[in-house]
This record gives structure tokens, sequence and C-alpha cells, in this order.
């Protein structure tokens, strides 16, 4: 099992909604009619004026394309200020008048409020987990002596920061399981903080790490290796700070400054680096990555030389970013690694590799790639874990550690599983389970009997099995057979106006796998349906599928969207009038250009932290890692025509746009907020007809985690509240009345 101490985020998928392990429905209601007042039509927006500069022309090979909403970029100015605080207040303003918003932050509050537990770490005999009482903002992370110990309070992050806008996370233990380092992120930001934490004594050390940003840690011997960002100069954006990210060995007890630097690199400032450790601590493994493409992979031997430095010489594995190698573990018995790669293999495979002799053509098979896709592998217990995808749902093989031995482990039902993994010396292990309509559970698996046993499951007020799910394979604009999950209550019938929303992403080599959802109940408990489709660009069957997805094909992504939503309203499960599409990050861009493509499509369209400017995504924080999956309007003619072609900003045109509610957080680094500013700004220009198009500007939050509760709450009471409202159906609560 490697040990990370760097890794590199993509424009993460937001959940369909909140993702939790269970919900309390008190009362299944049906759609009402909406009565006369409810749903009447209101007076057309005044929106905002933002002021327009017609100066700014970029030349791309040849064409001219005007920017006149780039002041926007800057979110650190006054007049940006301004503008985000009255589209605020028009925004709020439309909001607040809904008449059962507040039933639905109500309901929202209600099913939201159980307790959660998130799967246990076992460090030595200690065993921490995360939980949460049912509304605290933060899950507050405790620690008990023995599976059956009594839990204790090891750091509380609503106490830590009563506004709730600090997410704090454990990220791995010492080798001898003494010490344990914790990321502190403070308002969704990107950035964060490591430190370390005595767990003899239950307390932090002085230890504490600045600049970090996409980085895991990696402990070895008295340390760890960890990945940072030089310190910014002083006046310099920290979104302007991600570049030259280094390699360092904090040893403990040392402050920052003198932590020994491993590996830098001084002529290319747009790489992303990182460095594990195998369970022995025998070698150390380097990545190294543009972005989201593939990663170069190399390894030293931490016994000859110890920690190494900037003149160390690495052993390649794989070089250049055209593939996916990476490095699970060492093997002490047989000397050789445990590697997983789409070498020869787009479904992955897993392949036995000497030190000695790293060459591919000494690539054994240990697990040979298979018609569905491996996702990945964990070693515990002397055992091999694999996890497949089999239709965007997970499977999961034990194997012994040559491959034999084959073993399915049973799981509760179709959805998704993660976990298995420990230490060669561990008897047990744990693994989460859930789907759709499964709230989910944690099970602890026995390594010996290869037996699974209920570890923790909330005591339900809702019966899971009033809800169904369906998968159905529908057809895409060129004959591509995509799959999408359909989910609702029993027994719905389909009128062809039933409420429902279409999630999708479609990008970076991510699966959607099934997933639970309480904001989602809103949702089915008024007779609607919600659909994720598992669109070309995602990796739910393996690099070939991505790729049919990324660049110049990144059309077919959007057709897969449009074909998706064209087959709902085929089969009756709802029409135009009362569909709505979502879509976060890379999802957002996907609904930013469906949108724009197809403004007759639907009723509703929710943008969450969305990609909107193709042509210059790559000059901002973390932008340029997506170039190996966009492309990059400077590299080339082509790809800039490939880019402006479906830039959801440079394709707004006056036309009847569907009732559109952009999300976006003021401390976004990753997908920088100008992106969600200045697509409103142009959409609330060429908005011809008469449905809201407005945006959500959150503040103190980032591009999604780490959010706090009461945020989460108000943002879908919103969001529920829009869609009903621009759909003309009124949800039924038993206070509906008195929110009128």
């Amino acid at each position: 099992m490697i040990i990370m101490a760097g890794y590199f985020c993509a424009p993460i998928p937001l959940p369909p909604m909140q993702k939790v392990l269970s919900l309390a429905v008190l009362l299944l209601a049906a759609c009402g009619t909406a009565p006369e007042t409810a749903n009447k039509p209101m007076q057309k927006i005044a929106y905002p004026e933002t002021r327009k500069d017609t100066t700014v022309v970029e030349d791309y090979f040849g064409t001219k394309v005007a920017d006149p909403y780039r002041w926007l970029e800057n979110d650190t100015t006054a007049e940006t200020a301004d503008w985000v605080k009255r589209q605020n207040a028009v925004t709020q303003g439309y909001l607040t008048a809904i008449p059962y918003r507040d039933a639905i932050a109500k309901r929202y509050e209600d099913i939201l409020n159980f307790p959660k537990e998130g799967m246990p770490m076992n460090v030595g005999d200690l065993f921490f987990s995360t939980k949460n009482s049912g509304l605290q903002n933060q899950s507050v992370i405790y620690v008990r002596t023995g599976l059956d110990g009594s839990d204790k309070v090891f750091i509380d992050p609503n106490q830590v920061d009563p506004k709730g806008t600090t997410s704090i996370s454990l990220m791995g233990a010492s080798k001898d399981d003494r010490y344990m380092a914790v990321s502190v992120n403070k308002a969704g930001s990107d950035w964060q903080d490591i430190t370390v934490w005595d767990l003899k004594t239950m307390t932090p050390l002085p230890d504490t790490l600045h600049w970090a940003k996409f980085s895991g840690v990696a402990w070895y011997k008295d340390g760890f290796f960890y990945s940072r960002f030089p310190k910014p100069a002083k006046g310099t954006e920290l979104s302007a700070a991600s570049q030259f990210q280094k390699v360092y060995f904090h040893k403990l007890g040392d402050p920052q400054e003198k932590d020994a630097l491993v590996w830098k690199n001084d002529s290319e400032p747009n790489l992303y680096v990182g460095v594990g450790t195998t369970e022995g601590e025998e070698f150390a493994t380097l990545y190294i990555t543009t972005g989201t493409d593939g990663f170069e992979q190399y390894f030293v031997d931490l016994r000859k030389g110890g920690i190494p430095t900037p003149a160390t010489k690495w052993t390649p594995l794989q070089e250049g970013y055209d593939h996916k190698t990476s490095i699970i573990d060492f093997e002490p018995k047989t000397g050789k690694f445990l590697v997983t790669t789409d070498v020869d293999a787009p479904n992955y495979r897993l392949v036995s590799v000497d030190p000695a002799k790293p060459a591919r053509e000494n690539w054994k098979d240990v697990i040979p790639q298979k018609k569905d896709l491996l996702e990945g592998v964990s070693t515990g217990g002397g055992h091999l874990f694999a996890s497949y995808l089999k239709d965007a749902t997970t499977r999961i093989f034990r194997y012994q550690p040559d491959g034999s031995g084959e073993q399915e482990v049973q799981l509760p039902g179709l959805g998704s599983a993660y976990g298995f993994g420990g230490k060669r010396e561990d008897t047990f292990s744990f693994y989460a389970f859930t789907s759709f309509t499964d709230p989910g559970s944690i099970f602890k698996y026995d390594y010996t009997t290869g037996k699974s046993e209920l570890h923790y499951r909330p005591e339900l007020k809702f019966d899971p099995d009033q809800f169904e799910t369906e998968q159905e394979f529908y057809t895409s604009k060129d004959g591509t057979k995509v799959p999408m999950f359909i989910v609702h209550r029993k027994g719905l019938e389909k009128t062809g106006e039933n409420p429902a929303l279409l999630y999708a992403y479609g990008g970076f080599n991510i699966s959607l796998t099934p997933s639970f959802s309480t904001s989602r109940m809103i949702l089915l408990e008024q007779g609607g349906v919600f659909a994720m489709a598992n669109l070309r660009g995602g990796g739910e069957y393996g690099e070939e599928w991505h790729k049919a997805g990324m660049k110049e094909k990144k059309q077919n992504v959007f057709d897969d969207f449009i074909a998706a939503a064209e087959h709902l309203i085929a089969r009756k499960w709802t029409d135009k009038d009362h569909l709505a599409i979502e879509g976060g990050s890379n999802g957002g861009l996907l609904v930013g250009a469906v949108m724009t493509q197809r403004p007759d499509l639907c009723a509703v369209v929710f943008p969450h932290v969305g990609v909107m400017d193709m042509l210059r995504f790559q000059k901002f924080t973390a932008g340029f890692g997506w170039v190996p999956e966009y492309g990059s309007a400077d590299s080339s003619k082509e790809e800039f025509e490939t880019l402006h072609a479906y830039s959801p900003l440079h394709n707004i045109k006056p036309a009847n746009y569907p009732a559109t509610l952009v999300f976006t957080g003021d401390h976004d680094d990753r997908v920088v907020p100008a992106h969600s500013f200045k697509f409103i700004s142009a959409l609330q220009v060429d908005q011809q007809g008469d449905a809201p198009v407005l945006i959500r500007v959150e503040t103190n939050a980032g591009h999604g985690a780490g959010k706090p509760t009461s945020k989460v709450i108000d943002e879908e009471a919103d969001k529920w509240a829009f869609f009903f409202r621009n759909i003309g159906v009124t949800p039924q609560y038993p206070d509906s009345a008195k929110a009128k």
C-alpha cells in the first residue's frame, strides 16, 4: 500500500446533491396542483447593470474576440465586490419571495437531522472516525481505544471555527502509529495547513506547515514527505501562487524553514508532483504530471540512500504523460512492485515489476485486463482487493498476492463500495456501501474468513424500499449507447410531466457511480425523478471512453447529455417544461454549453462552479492542469476553434433561455468565480424571455468541499425553491399553507 505525499485534483464533480449515510423521512407527499397565487408569474427582473469594457479584444490566430467583462476577473476590487453585492441582493430578493422556500428549508433540515458516521481509520489500538450528531456544521473527529471502546473527541472543527467554514481531515499516521498528520482548510480554499498530533498524549505538536495544496503526506522514519508551493512574495495574490510545486521532507520537531528539499523543477512552472512510500519504507515513489492526463512514475531505493535530494537519480517506470502507471506497493517476499497500468490495457491491469528490471518488456501480469474497468487495487491482510466497475456499479474481487484464488466479495446490492485496504498484518478492515436508494452502511471485513459483518447503520425513519433505481441505455447522436440511472418512487406513474432533474459530469476520467443524497429526497418525495447519465469523457468504461470526450471530441459529451434529456422526454419520464439540468465544475461547463446549444431543451439550469470561459481557463490557479483534457486556445488555431465553438461564455447570444441559477463561491481558488461572473453578465444581457437568470455567490466558500451544514441547507433550499417555482409546481408539506 503506497502512502502518497501529493495528489492532483481535477475540477471535482459535485455530488448530485449532498452525500450522507442515511435520512429520516416523516411524510412522503405527492405533488400538488399549485394554488393560483403560489406560482403566478413574477415581474420581469431588473438585473443589476454590469459595466462593459469595449476596449478589451483578443486576437486568436486572426479571430478577434471581445472580452467586455474581463474586469470581473479581479475579484478583490471594490467594483467587483459591489457587483457581487448587487447581484446577490437581486437573487435573494427573488428567492425569498417564493412562498414555499422556507417550507423546503424546514423539510430539508428535518430529513438531514440524523446522526452520521464515517468509516473508521485503524491506527494501532486506536480507531478514528468522523461523526455528526445531525446538523453540526462540520463533522467531529472522534477516537476510541479498541473497536469496542468509548468515543472521545479528537478534533472538533466547530470549536476551532464557530462559523463552521474550516474543515479538518486526517491525512495519515506514522508507521509506528505514534503521530497523525492533519489537514486544515479554511473558507473552502484548496490551500491547506498541515499539522501534527502526538497520539500518545493526544495533543498537537508545534509543527505547522504552510503553502501546501493538493498534497498528502508519506511518512518515513522520523518525518514525512509532502508537496508545497513557494511562499508567495508580498503582495502576490494566492490565486497566482500555484506554480513550481516542490517536494520536501519534514522532520518532526523542526521548523518548516529547515525542511529538506527533495525534488524541484526550475524550468516548467506548471507541473504537479508528489512522493509516496511503500508500506515497509523500502522505496519512495515519485510522480510528475502536467495536470489531469497521464503521469510519469519514478522510484528510488530508500534502503540505499535515505532521504532523496534534488541530485538524486530516480529510476523511471513510466516516462511521458500518455499513460497512467502507478506503483501500488512493494512485496518483500517476491522483491517486486505491484503496479496498475493502462499500458496495452485501456481498462487497466495489475502487473508485477522487478525494480532491477523495470523495462516494460519485463512486466508480468498479475491480474490481466478484463472487459470491465479496473478502478483500483488495494492491499490488506496479505490479500489484493480489485475494484471493478460494471456499467457504473462496483464489483470487488479478492486475490492472493500472485493474482490467484479469485473470490468475489458479496456486496449488499448494486451500488458503490470502497475500503478493504490495510496493513499486511491486519486481520480485518472496513468498507462502505451505498446506492441511490440505500443511505449506506459500514461493514467490518474479516481477511481470514472473507465474511462481512455490519459495523454501523443508522436507525432510519425512512424505508428505502419505497424507492427504486432503474438503469436504461439510450442512443447518442453518433449511435453510441450510453447508460443512465433513473431514480423514483415505486409505482410512479409516468405522466410525461413529472418533475425531473438530470445530472452528469462527463470528463477527467471521473466515474459517476450510485450515491445517496438527502437533498435529492426533496425532489423524489414530491413524485419527482432523478436521472444521472454516464457520459463519455468519464471513466466508467476505461480510457477509451474517457478519450472519446476529450479535446476535439468534447462535443460528444454535450451530445450524450442532450440525448439523455431527449430520452427522458421520449420515455415520458418528464417533458421539457418540467426538466432541470445540473452539473458542477466540469459539469458546470457541460450544462453551460448545453443550454447555449439547446436553450429549448429544458426549463431550469443549475451550473455549479462551472468552467465557463474556455479561452482563458488556463490562466488561473489550477486551470493549467486541465489543458491536457480541454486543449488551450493559446496552443494552436485548431484548439482555439474547438474551444471557441462550445465555450459557454462565448456562445451566449440573444435567445429565450431557461430559468438559470448559477452557483459559485467567493473563495473558489480552483475554478475561479470570474467564470460564473462573466457568464451571468452576458446571459442577463441576452436573455430574451421572462425566465430569471441569476447568480448566487456564497461568501467564505470555495469549490464545494467542506461547506458548513447551515450553508448547505440554505443553498439546497434556494435551489429546490427555484426549481419548483420555474416548473410551475408547488411542493406539498404539512405546514406548506402556513409558509404561504
